[in-house]
């Protein structure tokens, strides 16, 4: 069985303990409800096991890494050593300054990082059996749900009179940190609520790789809800979340 294609680079990271804490805890706990990473995750400890052992590795002759040692492009260079620039020409050079001029025209600001993650974390959470860890459509089921796993309470309103019927959650990373998501859904779409403790967020609703997000700050509480139905509608649902969580 083959593992998710969202979980294979976190799997060799797991393996080579270059995860922090809370993708661990994330990545863990995938694994422990999928089958196929898990099979990928004992082939890639196999793989370290074999690698690791004794014979598995072998020192390159002395003459040959005094060969290596030698190479002239591997020996120190002078400050001033302009090659590089002898070696890109004049047209490379003059593309090389216009991608540069390019990037310094974009408006800095209209993305982060964290709008990049957030889009990320929605689209993997679509994929089979990654949208809940909690799933029931009881507030009083899902808000509890995360007592002792985060140290903070995220408000969980009942929408589904508004045509947002609560879901279920589960736990998300964003920015490093563990985050909780609160899942609702809009018909046949599916709106993602990110909740994690931070300062003042800019307000502000925009479109980012299709999808709708809207951010904003409430009680020390950061809120981030991105779905793929139209903007309006999350602005309404935002509206109904804030008005809802007091």
């Amino acid at each position: 069985m083959a593992a998710c294609v969202d979980q294979e680079l976190l799997l060799g990271g797991l393996i080579d303990g270059e995860l922090d804490a809370a993708n661990t805890a994330l990545v863990e706990a995938h694994v422990s409800r999928c089958e196929g990473c898990r099979e990928q995750l004992d082939r890639l400890q196999a793989t370290r096991n074999l690698l690791q052992s004794e014979g598995a590795r072998h020192s390159a002759p002395e003459a040959l890494a005094s060969r290596i040692a030698g190479l002239a492009e591997l020996q120190p260079q002078a400050a001033n050593d302009n090659r590089l620039l002898r070696w890109l020409g004049p047209g490379a050079i003059g593309a090389l300054a216009a991608a540069l001029a390019m990037v310094t025209l974009v408006p800095p600001g209209t993305q982060t990082i964290v709008d990049q993650e957030l889009v990320s974390s929605h689209v993997r959470s679509l994929q089979p059996g990654h949208l809940t860890d909690v799933q029931t459509t009881n507030q009083h089921i899902v808000k509890p749900w995360f007592n002792g796993r985060i140290d903070f309470s995220p408000p969980v309103p009942e929408l589904a009179q508004q045509g947002f019927p609560l879901a279920g959650g589960r736990l998300d990373s964003i920015g490093g940190k563990t985050v909780a998501a609160i899942v609702y859904h809009r018909r046949l779409h599916t709106v993602n609520v990110f909740v994690w403790p931070d300062g003042e967020a800019n307000e502000r609703v925009f479109k980012k790789d299709g999808f709708a997000v809207a951010q904003w700050s409430q009680a020390g509480l950061r809120f981030a809800a991105i779905s793929d139905i139209p903007s309006s509608e999350l602005r309404e649902f935002e509206q109904l979340y804030r008005a809802r969580s007091n």
